[in-house]
């Protein structure tokens, strides 16, 4: 689902989805530069090993420590976007405020799970990390022994900038039930298949970028 999809205006959820979507648009951009390097480092190891025979020291531990990187900066950015898992299927064939209402207990099932992953991890985090320990590690990796809870920490963060995203999107989902509208602010919008096709040519094409010139010229 793509970023037309996110309506915006001048309301406090509006305003402060804006302001927590800069970080998480940030930490996606992270982990597509993490992907990056991973590519780079991996053509390296390839090319050093077959041409060299030297290796990238520490290939594999260097890999594992980029796969939560990887996995988690940019859920909290998927999650503002619509991006994960949705019932689609049934939430269109709805209308009114019952479509505001199901969005919202999802929403609120997803903060509860989500919690309750982060408080685990965090707790995996802890059993890690060791202020009297070299480098403050409990563990490490076993080629290069690299600290492991740098790696282990980003796994609560990520899922705690999920709880905030999920937070504001209740916060959003009880406007619209409130008000009753039939397009609220801050939260996906279900769309078409035609209408998600319509907006990822559009954002391929550029006519995107050229529209939203257009409308700011007025």
């Amino acid at each position: 689902m793509t970023a037309q999809s996110v309506l915006e205006d001048g309301s406090a959820v509006s305003r402060a989805d804006r302001a927590l979507f800069v970080v998480e648009r940030a930490m996606a951009l992270l982990a597509g530069m993490t992907i990056l390097g991973v590519m780079f480092v991996s053509v390296a190891n390839i090319l050093g090993r077959k041409l060299l025979n030297m290796p990238v020291p520490g290939f594999v531990d260097w890999m594992e420590q980029a796969v939560p990187l990887i996995a988690f900066f940019g859920i909290a950015f998927c999650q503002r976007l619509g991006g994960h898992i949705r019932m689609d299927l049934v939430l269109g064939n709805l209308k009114g405020r019952s479509v505001w209402i199901f969005e919202f207990i999802g929403i609120l099932v997803i903060l509860a799970i989500s919690i309750v992953i982060m408080w685990g991890s965090w707790l995996h985090f802890e059993r890690s990390f060791d202020w009297n320990a070299p480098m403050w590690s409990r563990d490490s990796t076993i080629d290069i022994g690299l600290p492991i809870w740098p790696i282990k920490l980003v796994v609560p963060v990520m899922l705690g900038f999920l709880c905030l995203r999920c937070i504001l999107q209740l916060w959003a989902y009880a406007v619209a039930i409130r008000d009753g509208g039939d397009r609220p602010v801050a939260v996906p919008l279900i769309e078409t298949a035609a209408e998600q096709a319509q907006h990822e040519a559009e954002t391929v094409s550029g006519l995107d970028d050229d529209a939203a010139s257009a409308e700011g010229s007025r």
